[in-house]
């Protein structure tokens, strides 16, 4: 697994916005900033209930890049961990270096363009799109509707077994 390209402006707001703007006289320094924004992905990851353990992640804010390190129990865990991290507000890449206990094939990717639905991206790599609930639990917990996808987020997209 590589190094996963996403769209910086695209995702959750988990850090930055008012924060970054609100600078006082004690101004955060840069990795402080790092250190605040890792710790908000970390507690995001967390929240996904993936599985995960000593997940660590390292976040670069000028460049944009985020390095998650730990144990995923299977290759859909890891892969949903690389966008928890991808589809955040700030992230522009992602280079996941976590092991996998029960390796598996890795998935395709999607970025999700305007006027994308998941009945339109099954039938484009499934050449069914009544498969889009593949795609859909492929992505749960991030996704919590099947019709809740936007622009510039990467989606999960895996072999059909």
């Amino acid at each position: 697994m590589g190094l996963f390209s996403f769209i910086k402006e695209a995702g959750e707001k988990l850090f930055g916005g008012k924060d970054a703007q609100a600078a006082t006289a004690a101004a955060p320094t840069q990795d402080e900033l790092n250190t605040k924004a890792g710790k908000a992905i970390e507690t995001y990851i967390a929240a996904q209930n993936l599985g995960a353990s000593n997940v660590q992640v390292a976040f670069q804010g000028p460049e944009g890049k985020v390095t998650v390190k730990g144990a995923a129990p299977t290759q859909a865990a890891k892969e949903k961990i690389t966008l928890c991290c991808g589809n955040v507000a700030g992230v522009t890449s992602v280079e996941n270096l976590m092991e996998v206990t029960n390796p598996e094939p890795e998935a395709q990717y999607h970025d999700v363009v305007r006027g994308d639905t998941l009945s339109a991206i099954a039938k484009k790599f499934y050449g069914d799109a009544n498969k889009y609930p593949v795609i859909f639990e492929a992505n749960k917990p991030m996704l919590s509707h099947p019709d809740k996808i936007y622009p510039g987020q990467k989606l999960r997209i895996p072999a059909l077994k």
